[in-house]
């Protein structure tokens, strides 16, 4: 008995490239045998370039997340070295002061205090956590007010206004305060926009996937964010 094979010719028959064309063009299929290739049909050509047009917006919207997220990272870190700064140059001016103006022990001590309560208060970019913002800004403030209460006393002290290293760590501090203050504003810039990023449709979508949530911007009040006043 002859066998037959799932398109009705016998087993062992040879078949013509001719044959599978009319096969498939009777049956309906969208391909025809052409030097041995076959012609994809049109809408599984529109599916790939679909998902190929998905993956690389994709690909796009991660690699931008992935830069404004460093570039939070770094401006986090340009502020905290500039914090770093300002705390190096207390203790120098504080022995400065105390030389000349030995009865401000409370105030010397409370710029010591502050001083020591700021440079606990550490984080990093990645946890900056709405409660931890506030913690940081309330140390950090709490340590501008100290400062700015020690630098109004030397009115009261003409040899210690005349000093040359008081004078000139006056002047660093007041360099690094300014610096402080524009650090902040650059954080605040690159939150914003990687924060938009994170939300903006179709970035939102990557970044959910991928893990990226909002960061917290830098909100000083008005009397943390003032520069202390330096008049001689």
């Amino acid at each position: 008995m002859e066998r037959y094979g799932l398109i009705g010719r016998p087993l062992g028959h040879s078949f013509s490239a001719s044959f599978f064309a009319e096969k498939f063009a009777s049956e309906g299929i969208d391909a025809v045998y052409e030097n041995h290739e076959f012609r994809i049909s049109t809408p599984l050509i529109v599916t790939g370039v679909i998902i190929l047009c998905l993956f690389i917006g994709g690909f796009s919207s991660y690699n931008g997340l992935v830069g404004l997220d460093e570039e939070t990272n770094t401006a986090w870190g340009n502020l905290q070295s500039q914090y770093q700064r300002r705390a190096d140059l207390i203790p120098n001016l504080v022995n400065t002061v105390k030389g000349y103006a030995k009865h401000e022990q409370g105030t010397l001590e409370s710029v010591v205090e502050a001083r020591a309560k700021a440079t606990q208060v550490t984080v990093d970019s990645d946890n900056l956590t709405p409660e931890r913002m506030k913690e940081i800004q309330k140390a950090q403030g709490e340590l501008s007010t100290a400062l700015g209460k020690l630098l109004a006393i030397s009115e009261n002290y003409p040899d210690l206004k005349a000093n040359e290293n008081f004078s000139e760590l006056q002047a660093q501090l007041e360099g690094t305060e300014n610096r402080i203050n524009e650090s902040r504003q650059l954080y605040n810039k690159a939150v914003k926009d990687f924060n938009v990023k994170v939300r903006r449709f179709p970035s939102n979508i990557i970044a959910g996937i991928c893990g990226f949530e909002k960061k917290s911007p830098f909100e000083a009040d008005a009397k943390a964010s003032e520069v202390p006043s330096v008049n001689f």
